[in-house]
């Protein structure tokens, strides 16, 4: 079993429970303004993070606020590329104004699944990363081609797996329009972090799943956010397992 693991979160994006979730987690992925959030979120957000020693990552997504982010738009390659280097340096110019720095970069949504299947869009987004700064960290579903085109690209990249959502035979997520997209009961998801932990996971239908994972993700806006994050945490001290908070200043 790993003895360090990343805890990343979703936040930023007009949630209550925000500066809660901060001291159970150690990166977060903060809306740009294109599904959730505006400037006066994304700066409230990076000063949580520096209260609290959370790593700050961007969280680029298609123009979508109605949908917030969660539907599928097709773009041009430069109109994909330009779309996320936008939001890139949005983030990083806030950090850099609250004396921090970029830390590392997950797409939203519907631009996440997209990616983890889709090659050409992998490549374009991880392009985009490097050519703004080659030494951010691509955050991308375990076992996706998201994660294969970062490191082509020769970018570090965060394998991510989740806490909270289940999984096909795949190891892809299920869909949320399915009905058991969600878990949501607190000793499921500690015993999915524990199995991540040890290098697999289990898929809907009982398939084992072989993974290596980097980060865990707890969703932000999910109804469980702040007890799935307190749940998680308290698994992981019980195991003698660390959170990666190395200082971000």
């Amino acid at each position: 079993m790993k003895n360090k693991i990343d805890i990343n979160c979703d936040l930023g994006e007009g949630m209550t429970h925000d500066a809660e979730i901060m001291p159970f987690i150690s990166s977060a992925n903060i809306a740009c303004g294109f599904h959730a959030g505006d400037v006066g979120t994304i700066k409230a957000t990076i000063d949580l993070c520096l209260q609290h020693d959370v790593h700050i990552g961007a969280h680029p997504s298609f123009d979508d606020r109605a949908n917030f982010g969660r539907t599928e738009i097709k773009l041009s390659d430069e109109e994909l590329y330009d779309m996320v280097t936008f939001q890139i340096q949005l983030l990083d110019h806030a950090a850099k104004k609250a004396g921090a720095s970029l830390h590392h970069v997950k797409p939203h949504g519907a631009l996440y699944n997209m990616a983890a299947g889709n090659r050409q869009m992998a490549f374009i987004i991880s392009t985009a990363i490097h050519d703004y700064n080659d030494e951010l960290i691509l955050y991308g579903l375990a076992n996706s081609l998201l994660i294969e085109e970062g490191l082509l690209a020769g970018l570090k990249v965060y394998r991510e797996t989740f806490a909270d959502r289940t999984y096909q035979d795949s190891g892809q997520l299920t869909s949320r329009s399915q009905k058991y997209a969600l878990l949501e009961n607190e000793e499921k998801v500690s015993k999915q972090v524990i199995q991540i932990l040890k290098g697999s996971i289990n898929s809907v239908h009982g398939k084992e799943i072989h993974l290596e994972a980097d980060t865990i993700c707890i969703h932000g806006d999910g109804h469980h956010a702040l007890s799935f994050a307190k749940c998680i945490y308290t698994t992981l001290e019980e195991n003698g397992i660390q959170l990666m908070k190395p200082s971000i200043r």
